[in-house]
């Protein structure tokens, strides 16, 4: 499958669309996918191997599509305890087919060999970082953010924990505000995650996730269809 070229912008928000299973992955109508997001992430931690391996690899389906792939860490809130070695495996398998590669800035030293090989494939990734237990200081998000962009990723992005005090909206905007030289994705998890990733993404958030199918991949998170429909109303607003 050809791969889809893929550049992201500093302050242009998109909607990602990813997976919770892989018979949403199977079975979703292609036009909802296309009117849904702008690139479907694949989380390769909750396939089968079966999936994953097979010459007819189940998001051939969105060809044209950019395609985002993650192998998500168990700290991080991968599934199963999958080591480097089984993360960077899983990566290697797909570079062909990949438009952007995700991988925990907490991972960046032990996965370096796969970070190498995207590079020379001319693959972009972005350092993510997640915490499901509260909201970080945004000083440790800046270094977060200054360590995947000193390792060549393309962007950062965090999801954090909220709670229901507004105010902890507040430094987590400026934070997106004051990262306009660098393309930042912030969402949270929780109750206010539904009205952070809105804001967040007026604010210029560049990757918004939504979940496609039935299955949403984070606490509080809106489906893909209903994000891209909440952002564009926002926008015109």
């Amino acid at each position: 499958m050809p791969r889809v070229p893929f550049v992201l912008q500093p302050g242009v928000p998109l909607v990602v669309g990813s997976f919770g299973d892989s018979k949403s992955l199977a079975s979703i109508p292609l036009d909802l996918v296309h009117s849904s997001c702008d690139l479907v992430e694949i989380r390769l931690d909750l396939l089968d191997s079966e999936s994953i391996s097979s010459e007819d690899r189940p998001w051939h389906r969105f060809a044209g599509m950019p395609l985002l792939f993650t192998a998500r860490r168990a700290s991080e809130g991968g599934a199963g305890e999958l080591d480097a070695e089984a993360r960077m495996a899983m990566i290697r398998s797909v570079i062909e087919d990949a438009s952007l590669v995700d991988i925990e800035v907490a991972s960046i030293s032990e996965m370096q060999p796969v970070i190498d090989d995207l590079k020379k494939a001319g693959v972009p990734w972005i350092g993510s970082f997640h915490d499901f237990f509260q909201v970080p200081a945004t000083d440790l998000l800046s270094a977060k953010r200054m360590a995947a962009r000193n390792a060549g990723a393309a962007a950062f992005k965090a999801a954090v924990e909220l709670g229901w005090e507004m105010d902890q909206l507040a430094p987590l905007a400026r934070f997106v505000q004051k990262s306009s030289d660098y393309p930042v994705s912030l969402m949270g998890m929780g109750p206010l995650a539904p009205v952070s990733r809105v804001l967040f993404a007026q604010l210029g958030s560049v990757l918004n996730y939504g979940y496609l199918g039935d299955t949403p991949t984070a606490p509080g998170q809106w489906s893909a269809k209903q994000l891209k429909e909440a952002i564009e109303g926002s926008r015109k607003a």
